[in-house]
């Protein structure tokens, strides 16, 4: 099972002064520690950069994510995210333009999406996205 990793489990994994318990982090920590492919992408790497504070934090995030694939967007998904962003919100659904894409490129590879944002699960009802779900 190869996954995506949303910014809000980075968030939570990353928390220095909690140890997180949530199903999503020790789902990630499983999955980082039995061989499983864990992707991510630019934005999640943008936006858990942009949400630290000091130059050690952002070097230990870098270090971290390089080690994984990275899911790189290409046109295509780029044009196919904005028709799942407005399929969405024809339906009432209010899915971000990140949120959209992540989706888009999770879709397209065939990734599972450990994300701990319901706007995610509301989504998959109108796409073949695929959510991490707990046992």
């Amino acid at each position: 099972m190869a996954l995506l990793v949303d910014t809000s489990v980075w968030a939570l994994a990353f928390r220095r002064d909690a140890d997180s318990r949530a199903a999503q982090v020790e789902a990630l920590r499983a999955s980082l520690t039995g061989g499983e492919t864990v992707a991510t992408t630019g934005l999640v790497l943008q936006e858990l950069l942009q949400g630290l504070a000091g130059p050690r934090a952002r070097k230990d995030i870098v270090e971290r994510l390089t080690a994984l694939p990275l899911v790189v967007p290409d046109r295509a998904d780029h044009v196919d995210a904005a028709e799942l962003r407005n399929r969405c919100r024809r339906s009432g659904i209010q899915l971000g333009t990140i949120d959209a894409l992540l989706a888009q490129l999770c879709i397209r590879h065939e990734l599972l999406l450990l994300t701990t944002d319901h706007d995610f699960t509301l989504a998959a009802k109108h796409c073949p996205l695929r959510i991490w779900k707990a046992l």
